[in-house]
């Protein structure tokens, strides 16, 4: 009996060398055979049966009687294969636990995880937390879109304001009357603008990451993205806001 190259090549895939293979189709076209015979029907030299047929036993594709001589015999292939299926389980288990414990530290490391595009920020820390990393990372322009009930975060920040990169402009945008706070002193601010009244507001940092403030009174909703798509909308509909203000001298 020849087998069609296909099912070689998935035996190969499997775990088994050419030998083994020849060896298992021999044994399962002649039945019980002794090393000597295996040799011969499956064409493997003498020489090297016996490191095959062990192999293949360890494998879980071939028996053996205990009887003198040695004789063996197929495992019916319905249960060679899910033996080998148990068998590939354990080895990729062992190798992605290996892989995770000494690679994943590397990734983690070196800060290359990808970044999620958008976040629902709950509670005054986690928004405070995203802020202070959104401004260490700013290098060109901040634009600040402050409703009423954003003030209070603004100025618990007031300090981060005031470690930011040389050459950082700000444009802030205030609703209702500005207070005398230190934020509006600080000297990368090249405008400060009032508006009446603001639906929400918000934070962009160069155009690349931005926080936003959703709501009227108070904040229902605080969102921080880098979707391009997110912030190219915040940025346009903040200046639309900027040139319908009126300038705060």
């Amino acid at each position: 009996m020849t087998i069609n190259e296909n099912t070689r090549a998935i035996l190969h895939e499997m775990g088994l060398n050419t030998y083994e293979i020849d060896t298992y189709i021999a044994l399962l076209n002649g039945g019980k055979m002794t090393a000597m015979e295996s040799s011969e029907k499956a064409q493997v030299p003498y020489s090297k049966i016996y490191e095959v047929l062990n192999s293949l036993k360890e494998k879980g594709w071939i028996k053996s009687g205990e009887n003198r001589p040695t004789k063996y015999y197929p495992v019916p292939p319905v249960e060679a294969t899910r033996f080998a299926k148990l068998r590939l389980e354990d080895k990729y288990t062992l190798w992605e636990n290996t892989v995770i414990e000494d690679l994943q530290p590397l990734y983690e490391q070196k800060e290359i995880v990808e970044r999620p595009e958008m976040l629902i920020l709950r509670g005054q820390q986690a928004v405070l937390a995203k802020l202070d990393e959104m401004l260490k990372m700013a290098s060109k322009e901040i634009v600040i879109a402050a409703p009423k009930f954003a003030k209070p975060i603004l100025a618990i920040a007031n300090p981060w304001f005031n470690n930011l990169k040389k050459n950082i402009t700000i444009q802030l945008m205030i609703a209702g009357n500005p207070s005398d706070g230190e934020l509006f002193k600080h000297p990368g601010i090249s405008e400060v603008r009032l508006r009446d009244h603001m639906f929400g507001g918000g934070i962009i940092v160069d155009g690349k990451e931005a926080m936003l403030f959703l709501g009227d009174d108070k904040p229902t909703l605080v969102i921080w993205s880098a979707h391009i798509g997110i912030v190219s909308f915040a940025r346009e509909y903040f200046q639309f806001l900027w040139n319908t203000s009126t300038a705060f001298s």
